[in-house]
């Protein structure tokens, strides 16, 4: 019988999603169910704005990545293919450090970036040159824009502290990454 109820109550919390409780399933004598609350800590209730911030997140940073492997292949300005090589750099370990942060919140990221993301990286495969540095910088302009937005709102309203920590601790590097692009946008002209 506790065996029975160990594995309902692991099988429970196993199958919950981001925005579930930190209620578990338990049953009594005469097989009624009833919710307890788990209080071993391991399971934990995520505000949704926080999991679409952790889910948002990491597949931008998927995007950032894929379009920076690709600009250091076809770039033609060295400015742009150094900005590449730091994109593809620092995105990997935000991407990382926010996998495992993921992990360890029972949120299930994207293996992939989104369908408009990949069409954009479609798109950008088939230019060259400096049509290709132009469209890659315009893109990485608009992207590190909505990213600071995106980071300066979950630094401020994120619920759960590691996240709101995430947010805070990689917002400079956003902000650089932005102020980067910006001077290389205006070197363009």
């Amino acid at each position: 019988m506790m065996i029975a109820l160990a594995a309902l109550a692991f099988q429970a919390c196993k199958s919950k999603t981001s925005s579930s409780t930190t209620d578990s399933t338990s049953v009594t004598k005469d097989s009624t169910v009833k919710d307890t609350t788990m209080k071993t800590g391991s399971a934990t209730t995520i505000d949704k704005g926080d999991s679409t911030f952790v889910v948002t997140a990491a597949s931008d940073g998927m995007a950032e990545v894929n379009a920076g492997k690709l600009a250091q292949q076809k770039a033609s300005g060295t400015r742009v293919k150094n900005f590449a090589t730091m994109m593809v750099t620092d995105h990997s370990k935000a991407g990382s450090e926010l996998a495992a942060l993921a992990k360890t919140k029972n949120i299930a990221l994207p293996s992939t970036p989104s369908a408009e993301q990949q069409k954009m990286a479609d798109d950008m495969n088939k230019m060259s040159g400096k049509d290709f540095d132009k469209d890659y910088v315009a893109g990485m302009v608009e992207g590190h824009e909505k990213a600071v937005k995106l980071f300066t709102d979950a630094s401020n309203n994120c619920k759960d502290p590691d996240i709101k920590a995430f947010a805070i601790k990689t917002l400079p590097t956003l902000k650089m990454h932005l102020d980067s692009i910006n001077a290389i946008k205006a070197s363009m002209k």
